[in-house]
């Protein structure tokens, strides 16, 4: 735990929240702040909790706002209990600040496993997908929408006997249809790359926008990009999502059917979300295979080897080959506010309380001559030497023969 100037307490490893939950360390970011892992004092247990953005220097009314974005999304997780999604267990007041405490399993995000790999096979990107799809079948049932269903927001578990598992997170820009809504109107959230079009054009999402945000999703998994491709300009990304034309898909075999009824631009022809995980699950399961087994077992790997969710692997960088995934009109990392985007599609949300924390590095390890702290590589200094080691031994010839033929 740091100090700032003002005396104000920054949270860090051994602080104590809300005089329960011991912090250990910072294990990554979501929707709405950073995410700790912390040791629940009183069940002697691990959880994950989210520091929600703090609500020092904001005006009451947007702190007042922060807080209830905090309490919504702990009732929303509250209301999903399934196997495929991250359980919520409290909501903690700490000197006024909300907390929000959930399960944690070690894992790693897909976003991250694409960083490795790249892409998966149509097998397990649709065994992911359907798992993903039975849980928000639930979750819609129950009248909650996703609205940022995406890489970054679906983990598999990497250790113990439930290495495999795969969770849906991240409730932070939820909602539940009864409820009143915290945004103001003409205003979206979420991460472009994954958008359906009708919501890139400003219709409110709903069920059929999580289904293609899932299809979109599971298409970056088989392909290695989202469907419209990658732009860090975040208007022009949400232009060509407006415009609802998908690239061509290449590797995705016997997905590409279901993907392209995931991806239908009409938000009435396409499937339900209960009908797009049986759709999945078929895939999953291959002509021989079990659905039932498809939806309940853990990923693993065809050859039987170490799987890429269990490798170390590091942190995406902030481009990333899936698109960036850092959501539109949010906070960066270094906690200045994002672009907002004006006119059509309509304005992006600069709401403090979503955010995605990812790597700011600029370093790519395929780029010569350049380390990790923006030093000459090994590589180059070594050439350098040699060049002037040759000009020194050329000048000296020079001297000697001079000298000679004097």
């Amino acid at each position: 735990m740091s100090t700032t100037h003002e005396g104000h307490r920054t949270p860090g490893p051994q602080y104590l929240v809300a005089g329960r939950y011991r912090l250990q360390s910072r294990i990554g970011g979501g929707g709405m702040g950073t995410v700790w892992l912390a040791r629940d004092q009183l069940l002697a247990r691990d959880v994950a909790v989210k520091q929600v953005v703090s609500t020092e220097g904001l005006s009451d009314e947007t702190a007042e706002n922060v807080r209830k974005r905090a309490m919504r999304e702990g009732r929303i997780a509250a209301r999903l209990s399934h196997r495929n999604a991250v359980a919520m267990h409290d909501v903690a007041l700490d000197s006024g600040e909300p907390w929000l405490v959930m399960e944690y399993l070690p894992s790693r995000s897909v976003a991250q496993i694409l960083h490795t790999t790249r892409t998966l096979g149509p097998q397990q990107a649709a065994q992911i997908g359907a798992q993903v799809a039975d849980a928000m079948t639930e979750a819609h049932v129950a009248g909650i929408i996703h609205r940022d269903i995406k890489p970054g927001n679906i983990l598999i578990t990497t250790t113990g006997r439930n290495a495999g598992l795969v969770k849906i997170t991240d409730f932070g820009i939820s909602r539940v249809k009864d409820d009143v809504s915290l945004t103001q109107t003409g205003v979206i959230t979420g991460t472009p790359a994954y958008f359906a079009p009708e919501v890139a054009r400003g219709a409110e999402p709903g069920e059929a926008s999580d289904v293609y945000s899932l299809g979109a999703t599971v298409y970056t998994v088989v392909e290695g990009q989202p469907p419209f491709g990658v732009d860090d300009n975040s208007l022009v990304l949400l232009h060509k999502v407006a415009r609802a034309q998908i690239n061509p898909m290449t590797k995705a075999g016997e997905l590409r059917p279901v993907l392209l009824r995931m991806l239908e631009p009409n938000p009435a022809k396409r499937p339900t979300m209960s009908e797009s995980r049986d759709l999945l699950a078929q895939v999953a399961a291959g002509p021989r295979g079990s659905v039932h087994q498809a939806l309940t077992s853990p990923l693993t790997k065809p050859d039987g080897g170490v799987p890429v969710w269990a490798q170390r692997a590091p942190r995406p960088p902030r481009t990333h080959p899936t698109g960036t995934h850092l959501p539109v009109g949010g906070p960066s990392a270094h906690g200045r506010p994002g672009p907002t985007l004006q006119g059509p599609p309509p304005t992006l949300s600069t709401d403090p309380s979503h955010t995605t924390f990812e790597s700011t590095s600029r370093y790519r390890p395929d780029e010569p001559g350049t380390s990790p702290a923006g030093k000459p590589s090994t590589s180059t200094t070594a050439l350098a030497i040699s060049i002037l080691a040759f000009f020194v031994i050329l000048a000296i010839v020079v001297v000697l023969l001079i000298a000679l033929a004097g």
